[in-house]
C-alpha cells in the first residue's frame, strides 16, 4: 500500500513511517523543512514539500496514495486554529478531490468534554468533520506518550533539577509511540475499524508522584519536586489572553489545565484490543520502559565516569 504520512517529523509520525516500511509500505511524507527531515529520506521515504496550512501544495503530495495517515499537531509557536483547524480542513477537501477513502487521523482523548480547550475543542470538530465526509476514516485517540516522561520527569531527576508538578496532575494512562503506531497501521486492513473512533490508553493511569517515585528507584536519586496552583495557572492563562503575542501560550496552557485536573486519562481497551488483534501484552508498560531507559542511562554515566578516572591516572608527558 502507499501511503502519505502527515507529520513524520514528529514523536509519533516518525514511529508510524518507521514501522510502516518495517511492514513493506511505500511511503511518501509531506514535509515543510527538507533538512529537518533528512532522516527520513535516508530510511527510503519520498520526501514532498508542503504544508496543510497551504493547500495549493497537497494535490501533488496525493497523487497515487492509497491511504493517508495523519499525526500532525501545530508547534508550541504555532496557531492551534490554523494548523490543526483550518490545516485539517485543507487535508480533508483534498484527500477527497483526489478519490481517495481511506484515512487515519491522530486525535486526542476525551476531545468533546472539553470544548473551552482550543487543541482539543479543534480535534472534536474535526472528528465531526470526518463523520459527515464520505472517507473510510478512523480515528485513534490517544492520552499521552510515554515518551514524554523522559523530559518531564527522568531528565530534572538525573540532572537535579526541579520537576513541575501542577494542580492536583491527573493520572494518565501513558502509551509508547511505538505501539500507537502498531494499531494506526492495523487499522489499514481491519475492516471493522472504518468510520469508528478508538480510545488508545495504556494499561492503567499514573500519577504524576507515582512516577517521580519510580524514577527515583530506578534511577538511585531522589526528586527535587516544585508545585504549581491550577489556580495560578488559570490566572496566568488569563493574562496571556490581553496580549496578542500570548494567544498561542493560553491556548497551550488551556490544555494543561486538563492535565493538571484531577479527572484521569484513561479507558477501557477490551473492546480496542479485540477489534484490532492484538494483545495487551504486546503493549509496553510504564514500568518497563522506564527500566528501560534508566537502564542504559546509568550504564553509559557509569561508563563515562571510568573513562574520567582512566584520564586523570595517566601520566602528564612533561
Amino acid at each position: 500500500m502507499k501511503l502519505l504520512v502527515i507529520g513524520a517529523t514528529g514523536t509519533l509520525g516518525r514511529q508510524i513511517v518507521r514501522r510502516a516500511l518495517d511492514e513493506g509500505h511505500e511511503v511518501r511524507c509531506l514535509v515543510r523543512s527538507a533538512q529537518r527531515a533528512s532522516f527520513l529520506r535516508e530510511w527510503g521515504v519520498e520526501l514532498v514539500r508542503g504544508n496543510i496550512t497551504k493547500p495549493d501544495g497537497l494535490p501533488p503530495a496525493l497523487d497515487t496514495i492509497d491511504a493517508v495517515i495523519d499525526a500532525a499537531t501545530a508547534r508550541p509557536s504555532e496557531s492551534v486554529m490554523e494548523v490543526d483547524w483550518q490545516g485539517k480542513v485543507n487535508l480533508i477537501t483534498a484527500i477527497q478531490a483526489a478519490g481517495i477513502k481511506r484515512f487515519i487521523f491522530i486525535s486526542i482523548l476525551n476531545a468533546d468534554r472539553f470544548p473551552h480547550v482550543p487543541l482539543m475543542n479543534v480535534k472534536h470538530c474535526t472528528e465531526k468533520l470526518l463523520a459527515e465526509s464520505e472517507l473510510d476514516y478512523t480515528v485513534l485517540q490517544p492520552c499521552g506518550f510515554l515518551q514524554g516522561l523522559i523530559g518531564q520527569y527522568a531528565i530534572p531527576i538525573l540532572e537535579k533539577q526541579s520537576i513541575w508538578v501542577m494542580g492536583e496532575a491527573a493520572p494518565i494512562a501513558y502509551m509508547d509511540t511505538q505501539d500507537i503506531a502498531k494499531f494506526a497501521l492495523r487499522a489499514l486492513t481491519v475492516p471493522a475499524t472504518l468510520r469508528r473512533s478508538f480510545p488508545l490508553a495504556g494499561p492503567r493511569a499514573w500519577g504524576a508522584y507515582e512516577i517521580i517515585r519510580l524514577c527515583e528507584r530506578k534511577c538511585g536519586q531522589d526528586a527535587k519536586i516544585s508545585r504549581i496552583s491550577l489556580d495560578l495557572l488559570r490566572a496566568i492563562r488569563r493574562l496571556a489572553y490581553f496580549f496578542q503575542w500570548g494567544w498561542n501560550f493560553a491556548d497551550r496552557l488551556a490544555f494543561v489545565e486538563v492535565i493538571a485536573g484531577s479527572q484521569p486519562l484513561d479507558a477501557q481497551m477490551e473492546e480496542v484490543y479485540q477489534v484490532f488483534g492484538i494483545d495487551q501484552s504486546e503493549i509496553t508498560t510504564v514500568e518497563d520502559y522506564l527500566q528501560e531507559y534508566f537502564s542504559r542511562i546509568m550504564k553509559k554515566l557509569k561508563e563515562l565516569d571510568y573513562d574520567r578516572d582512566k584520564a586523570k591516572k595517566k601520566k602528564l608527558p612533561f
